[in-house]
């Protein structure tokens, strides 16, 4: 850290101030965890397909394969074998970008240490049956609104920046999910061998 300058005493007070502030700020940052972050509650959206029991039932079945991977170096550990036959059997869903409503939805999963790595092109708004690990990744991807708590006191002043200047604490506002999967059937889940 940068030698402390030497000011009167006035000035001496203000940068022990500011000091503490920032003190306080870093540390409002660091309890901003994930654990807090999750306990916001997630805004709701409306479902992009509205498909009944009987057009979902009519609807041709589309079993989907990664379209790529990358074989893994590491050995499989033998202890999660139960949760990846668990997982690695095939669901009944419907893929939802909200984000990017109709795009395509390209991610790349690896659900456990030496399973190969997998590159999966997932359509939307379509019936769907996949492997419960694509669904659960998909299910998992959403993104936290961080705000500043307004309070804009002389008091509780953090900081400045080219922007301007900065009162309050961070805090998570609310939950937006990014994508989703939708389970749509009460069918029992299939196993299938992925390659």
């Amino acid at each position: 850290m940068a030698e402390k300058p030497r000011v009167n005493s006035s000035g001496e007070r203000e940068l022990e101030k500011v000091q503490e502030q920032f003190v306080d700020f870093d540390n409002q940052v660091k309890e901003l965890t994930m654990n807090r972050m999750n306990l916001v509650p997630k805004t709701d959206y409306d479902q992009q397909t509205k498909m009944s029991q009987s057009d979902i039932a009519k609807s041709n079945d589309i079993y989907l394969k990664p379209s790529n991977y990358v074989a893994s170096r590491e050995k499989f550990n033998e202890k999660y074998r139960k949760n990846y036959e668990f997982d690695k059997e095939y669901v009944n869903f419907i893929a939802e970008n909200i984000e990017c409503r109709g795009e395509l939805i390209e991610m790349w999963t690896k659900p456990y240490p030496g399973c190969p790595a997998e590159f999966w092109k997932v359509p939307v708004n379509k019936p769907l049956w996949a492997p419960r690990y694509v669904s659960d990744q998909l299910k998992r991807k959403f993104h936290h609104h961080l705000v500043m708590q307004e309070n804009t006191s002389p008091a509780n002043y953090v900081g400045s920046a080219v922007g301007g200047q900065y009162y309050g604490k961070i805090v998570a506002d609310t939950t937006t999910q990014r994508l989703d999967a939708r389970d749509i059937s009460t069918r029992k889940s299939i196993s299938m061998v992925t390659v």
